[in-house]
């Protein structure tokens, strides 16, 4: 097997070779590239010691050198280079006590997570596969490379990765590898909510976040994500509806683009339901409030998992609105704009979309009509430049403060009065009419 390694991968192995080293492209590059994916990263494994990798390149900077890695800068470009290694006992299911280096090659393979990312290239000996990694993509399988349970032992987190590569992949885990996953999911309390959030975000930005079922059924979102096993089987009985909580959920994070915003908010915007669910005597349910549930329980999530803030405000508020339905006119949108955020009103549409195409067919076509004319009116305020913040209002505080009126809470409140009334009609934006309007409030 050919694979095509960049010129400058390339470089940096000959210069290995050329000094006597053996050096190999390793790990997600192989596995991307034998699937004819672009790698996002190219690592280079190598029998030379870091400081001798040190020694060879002009620019280097230490990145991992404990472990064994250096990174190799060539123009603008990075690339990690370790060195063959074997890793010592973990003590905390995620990191081992001790590294040290060997010269086999296959020595540093064994400790790898899946036989998929076991791999290593050149073009000299092209592909080495100890561990049928090419037998496993040919298969379309997950599966730990030796036994599982010494490797999910080893680092916990791998339990979660072998979900979001059969997320990425659309490959089911091997049998025995999901037994083991099962076995020791409640490891996942080990690690960081960093890295269980890096994780989790692949999955959901994955082509397949459906596979998050697949989380849910090994024990795993029992441990780092309790709320969704609580939507599970939570049936909601209304026309609108023929899904259960959770899996009108997966549906919708389908109908989304892969962007993270939109994939948590719709991972969100129902997981309030359960906690307000009511059922009527003619057996319908109702989930009234449901929305600022979800928002507040997302709110939680994300700050449990340590997203930063900018995320959590707009992921909160997006689910706060996903259920905010209106009429489609001009004087509507231009106020679901400001409430919602001018800024923030795409991915709104968006979510409603994914949202109503996940439900039941029962008024469908009206909801997406709605949606679709909001869009257009939407586009059409934007072009005609209307007026739908405080700062687009043709007066200022100063200019209030000219007519007579006092810094302060009343002055906040009239330039709040004075947005409402330009919502209603975008024509009276003109400073003469607002002060006029002002001058009459104020009896002046």
């Amino acid at each position: 097997m050919k694979i095509e390694l960049p010129r400058k991968v390339i470089m940096i192995i000959n210069n290995l070779q050329l000094h006597g080293y053996e050096a190999f492209a390793v790990g997600g590059c192989v596995r991307d590239s034998i699937l004819a994916r672009r790698p996002q990263d190219w690592d280079i494994t190598t029998s030379a010691r870091p400081e001798e990798i040190k020694r060879l390149f002009r620019r280097t900077v230490d990145t991992g050198i404990e472990h064994g890695t250096v990174t190799v800068l060539l123009g603008k470009d990075s690339f990690e280079v370790t060195t063959y290694r074997v890793d010592g006992a973990y003590e905390d299911s995620r990191h081992p006590s001790e590294v040290r280096f060997t010269n086999r090659l296959e020595e540093d393979l064994k400790r790898r997570d899946f036989t998929i990312n076991a791999m290593a290239y050149n073009d000299d000996v092209r592909l080495v596969d100890a561990f049928g990694g090419m037998q496993d993509l040919n298969h379309h399988l997950i599966r730990c490379v030796g036994n599982p349970v010494e490797r999910f032992s080893e680092d916990a987190l791998r339990i979660l990765r072998a979900v979001r590569f059969s997320a990425q992949l659309n490959f089911p885990i091997e049998p025995e590898t999901a037994e083991a996953i099962r076995k020791l999911a409640p490891n996942l309390r080990n690690i960081s909510a960093e890295r269980i959030q890096a994780e989790l975000v692949k999955l959901l930005v994955s082509p397949h976040p459906e596979r998050l079922q697949d989380a849910y059924e090994l024990g795993i979102t029992r441990i780092i994500l309790p709320e969704w096993d609580a939507m599970v089987g939570v049936e909601q009985n209304t026309p609108h509806h023929k899904y259960d909580v959770a899996e009108h959920t997966l549906r919708a994070m389908k109908n989304v683009k892969r962007d993270k915003i939109l994939r948590l908010t719709m991972l969100f915007h129902d997981m309030g339901k359960p906690a307000v669910r009511t059922t009527d005597e003619n057996g319908r349910d109702h989930f009234k409030g449901h929305a600022l549930v979800s928002e507040e329980l997302a709110r939680r999530i994300l700050r449990r998992l340590k997203f930063d803030n900018e995320t959590i405000r707009i992921v909160t508020r997006l689910v706060c609105y996903h259920d905010y339905r209106v009429e489609a006119t001009p004087k509507n949108v231009r106020r679901a704009m400001n409430r919602i955020g001018v800024d923030l009103f795409p991915y709104y549409l968006a979510v409603r979309m994914a949202d109503v195409k996940a439900q039941s067919p029962y008024q469908r076509r009206e909801k997406i009509e709605n949606i679709v004319e909001m869009r257009r009116l939407y586009q059409e305020i934007l072009e005609k430049k209307e007026c739908i913040t405080l700062r687009q209002l043709a007066v200022s505080g100063r200019d209030l403060m000219d007519l007579g009126m006092k810094p302060g809470r009343e002055l906040g409140s009239m330039l709040s009065e004075l947005l409402e009334y330009v919502l209603d009609d975008p024509e009276r934006n003109k400073k003469e009419i607002l002060c006029n309007y002002v001058k009459e409030k104020l009896e002046l």
